[in-house]
């Protein structure tokens, strides 16, 4: 049973930064392609970054270079470091683990919140 657990969520400044961590553990790591979204109060989820099997990293449109996901095979571990915060990254940050190989399942963390505001 896949679980992940973020951490690293806060109360920032606009203009500030924080990282995000996503903790794996019940299964495989290396074999899961692991994503960030995001979603605002009243909004859908939107997708924040990804981090493949061989770190290959896509990212939002809004990203601009602002945010850069990695991820360490050896800690079981994804990481969002997030710089350049604005009001409009306010919202709860999930991680999910998408299995890359069969059955291609999908996991999804309970979050963590990240408020920008002065």
């Amino acid at each position: 049973q896949v679980q992940l657990v973020e951490s690293g969520g806060g109360l920032v400044q606009p203009g500030g930064s924080l990282r995000l961590s996503c903790a794996f553990s019940g299964s495989i790591f290396g074999v899961y392609n692991m994503r960030w979204y995001r979603q605002a109060p009243g909004k859908g989820r939107e997708f924040v970054a990804s981090v493949s099997t061989t770190a290959i990293t896509s990212y939002g449109n809004f990203v601009k270079g602002r945010f850069t996901i990695s991820r360490d095979n050896a800690k079981n571990t994804v990481y969002l470091q997030m710089n350049s915060l604005q009001p409009e990254d306010t919202a709860v940050y999930l991680c999910s683990a998408a299995r890359a190989t069969f059955p291609y399942n999908n996991n999804w963390g309970q979050g963590t919140q990240v408020t920008v505001s002065s």
